[in-house]
């Protein structure tokens, strides 16, 4: 079995050491001239980024591992909110791509009995996927659900288009691929997770992820079924939090399995084309059986029109 599938569904298918953790650099989190509230700044430099790691997924084009080196930029702290992206909503009348199709994806336990009732398409191959009417980001199970008690957890059911528009609104940018990884690491030197190699240092859940049997039970040991709120669990040691499970996070680039083998190593920013955009950091949906690409190399993609209830993003900047 293909284990890309619960990362996330496509409009065209349907149409070290142990306590490594804790000696991480600090960025830079001082107001500098021209600095962003709620922006942590990266001092940038060389860093290793891919992996070469027997769990990951070759076809996704994790590795090989490479000597990246970036210019300084700032980060946000957290994914972008549903209370922020209501303000940037209110503010300017945007409509998502997810409104102005009428339907987005939503995962087939999220789902209230009366709203599955009027459901008639999946995805043939992630039948997990509903297509549900009138799903959007403040909607995020269907037209029954809100988000008034989910205010400081991620939006989600906003395309890469949607997030460009966010960006845009906002005087930022989405973070290029090589960006997302450098903040995601915190520091650390090709480790598998933000916080280190082990998943559950001492027992201690550090994300959002599938905790069962998936994709028919979750037993929710971390806590959380769906989203988490965006300040969730301890931050990496660049004070990123979440940049493993909650949400997938949309990137600048164009997706290519092969283009970074020998693309630029300065400051990359992807193929100058393609069919979908990379997504970064898995959500809550993955597990170690199906989708393992919670740990930081791993990557995925989707077109830059599609939505889901698992994916949403954040902020970057020049510096």
């Amino acid at each position: 079995m293909e284990k890309h599938c619960c990362c996330s569904a496509r409009r065209t298918e349907i149409a070290g050491a142990a306590n490594a953790e804790d000696t991480a650099p600090r960025p830079d989190t001082v107001s500098k001239p021209g600095g962003r509230e709620g922006m942590i700044y990266l001092a940038g430099g060389e860093f290793l980024m891919g992996t070469d790691d027997r769990e990951g997924f070759p076809s996704d084009g994790e590795g090989p591992v490479r000597a990246v080196r970036l210019d300084p930029f700032y980060i946000d702290a957290c994914a972008v909110s549903n209370a922020e992206f209501q303000q940037f909503v209110e503010e300017t009348g945007y409509r998502t791509d997810a409104e102005r199709f009428g339907w987005s994806f939503v995962f087939h336990l999220f789902v209230s009995p009366e709203t599955a009732r009027t459901v008639t398409r999946t995805p043939v191959q992630t039948p997990w996927w509903f297509v549900v009417e009138g799903a959007s980001w403040k909607h995020p199970e269907g037209p029954d659900s809100d988000i008034a008690d989910r205010l400081d957890h991620p939006v989600t059911h906003v395309s890469w288009n949607d997030a460009v528009a966010y960006c845009k609104w906002a005087g930022k940018r989405l973070p290029t691929e090589a960006e997302w990884e450098y903040a995601a690491r915190g520091g650390l030197v090709q480790k598998r997770y933000p916080w280190g190699d082990e998943l559950k240092p001492n027992g201690e859940h550090r994300c959002n992820i599938w905790q069962g049997k998936f994709p028919y039970k979750n037993n929710m040991s971390d806590g959380y079924a769906g989203t988490a709120p965006v300040k969730s669990f301890k931050p990496n040691g660049y004070g990123l939090y979440n940049v493993s499970g909650n949400v997938w996070e949309w990137c600048s680039d164009w997706f290519s399995p092969t283009y970074h083998i020998n693309g630029p190593r300065v400051n990359p920013k992807g193929p100058p084309q393609g069919s979908s955009k990379v997504l970064r950091g898995g959500s809550y949906l993955c597990h170690k059986s199906y989708c393992n690409r919670y740990r930081v190399a791993a990557r995925s993609h989707n077109t830059p029109d599609s939505s889901t209830g698992n994916i949403g993003f954040r902020c970057a900047a020049d510096a």
